[in-house]
């Protein structure tokens, strides 16, 4: 039961948000935000990191025709995404203290649904419920981005739901037909249903639309910059820091076990596309001169070698995917949060606006370079680990392949310590000359987002450990 609490508790809160009025919000949102992490930990304490896969779940039937439970499920891979997710949530709601939010009760309202959809989608282990969960999700934060977005957000916020609802279509069409033929949603008789491989190949191209479009792949991004940049920021550590681990997560979870002839069919294909990604988005990023699209493109460069790592079907791989997708989350969300920071206090993203902050915020500035030092991958950097295994599984899928996606460790050097350069050293400017330190609130924020850069670069094993006996399982299915 106390699964379902990680549902009800985030829901419920989303109605006393909005009730609390907008004096109130932030602080009602935080408060139940931080209680709903209390309850993801009291989970983990619970768990037992063994060979056993399921570890905690929940059933109850749902709908008798189609036959649809209420599956919940939390094992060491769904512990992991809402430990991630609970985790940013609360540091999200925090940043947005001292910020000027118009009718915050209903901002702060959709972002605690959207973390109730967001724990539905790791734990759901029926595949109608996840489907519900995963387009919950898209709802909250279409709506944070075109009503707190920038003024020219509509068209571009279209654009976003377009993509996500046409690829999220794809996955439900491919749900029907599985379903028709196990005449059952649920994770385990979906695992072990045996279609031919032309069916398997149809199937795999419905979820893999969906789920590429989220992630996003490469040439499936398009929406993603506009997006990014676009949104509000809170609204950005949403989509970069946990909304987009939704897709790789569900390549983990349902596309690798369900179709593995598949898979291995179009992983030459797959493997090419997050690699021009990887490429691509680096090279992109050395181009900006607006910090929010810079860190859009950085982010697309890291997915692609996450969605590498988990195509190359090798153990180093998929655990480094995971081990990734949780740095990825905590040092993006870090990221966006010094690019609101720069835009509160001098009203631009853009570079060449900037420079001298580090002389006149020293505390910012030591945040916003270890911050920084994670997304370069700096060795006892929480970077560095994720990144050393997914390059590792990808040189053993192919060497060359394995060399060219080195290259994210070097472009990602070059545009981030090179925006860096720009923004904060240098001599002050008519812009920056007044730029203040950090509030009390901004501090805290920042504190345990640098905390975890060091302690998951130093001891990744509690990560390593708990995803073990699941990504063997994966692999066992994939590879069969």
């Amino acid at each position: 039961m106390i699964a379902i609490t990680l549902l009800i508790l985030p829901a419920v809160a989303a109605i006393i948000t909005w009730l609390s009025g907008n004096k109130w919000a932030n602080r009602v949102s935080l408060l139940a935000a931080l209680s709903t992490f209390v309850v993801t930990a009291k989970i983990f304490l619970d768990l037992r990191y063994d060979d056993a896969v399921q570890v905690i779940s929940y059933s109850a039937l749902w709908i008798d025709r189609p036959l649809i439970y209420f599956n919940l499920q939390i094992d060491g891979l769904a512990m992991v995404m809402l430990g991630l997710t609970n985790f940013l949530v609360p540091i999200i709601v925090l940043s947005g203290i001292g910020a000027t939010v118009n009718n915050s009760k209903t901002f702060y309202a959709l972002i605690m649904v959207m973390q109730a959809a967001l724990n539905g989608v790791f734990m759901a282990s029926d595949g109608f419920l996840y489907y519900i969960f995963w387009e919950l999700a898209l709802i909250p934060i279409y709506f944070i981005a075109l009503l707190w977005g920038a003024d020219d957000s509509r068209k571009i916020t279209f654009k976003f739901f377009l993509y996500t609802l046409a690829g999220s279509l794809f996955m439900l069409l491919a749900f029907i037909f599985l379903y028709l033929r196990a005449r059952d949603f649920t994770i385990d008789t979906l695992y072990n249903l045996s279609l031919s491989p032309t069916e398997q190949i149809y199937v795999f191209l419905a979820f893999f639309v969906a789920f590429a479009v989220k992630i996003p792949i490469f040439p499936f991004h398009t929406w993603q910059p506009d997006t990014y940049t676009a949104s509000p920021t809170q609204g950005t550590m949403l989509l970069s820091g946990i909304m987009l681990k939704m897709g790789l997560y569900s390549l983990l979870r349902w596309l690798l076990p369900i179709v593995p002839f598949a898979v291995q069919y179009a992983m030459p294909v797959v493997m090419v596309l997050a690699i021009i990604g990887v490429v691509y988005g680096s090279w992109i990023a050395i181009q900006q001169n607006n910090i929010k699209r810079l860190f859009a493109y950085s982010s697309l460069a890291h997915v692609g070698l996450i969605a590498a790592g988990i195509f190359s079907l090798t153990h180093m791989g998929l655990t480094g995917s995971v081990v990734q997708m949780v740095s990825h989350g905590v040092n993006v969300v870090g990221l966006f949060f010094a690019a609101e920071i720069i835009f509160r206090r001098t009203g631009t993203y853009e570079l060449g606006s900037l420079g001298g902050i580090r002389n006149v915020a020293p505390a910012f500035h030591t945040y916003f370079f270890i911050m920084l030092l994670g997304s370069v991958a700096l060795p006892l950097t929480n970077g560095f680990v994720g990144e050393f295994m997914l390059l590792f599984g990808v040189w053993q899928y192919n060497s060359i392949i394995g060399l060219i996606a080195g290259t994210t460790i070097i472009l990602g050097a070059v545009y981030l310590l090179r925006m860096f350069q720009r923004a904060m050293l240098g001599q002050n400017n008519v812009v920056t000359e007044g730029f203040k330190d950090l509030t009390v609130a901004e501090h805290l924020t920042f504190l345990p987002l640098v905390f975890l850069v060091f302690f998951l670069g130093i001891f990744p094993n509690p990560i390593i450990n708990m995803v073990r006996p699941v990504i063997e399982n994966i692999l066992s299915l994939a590879t069969k």
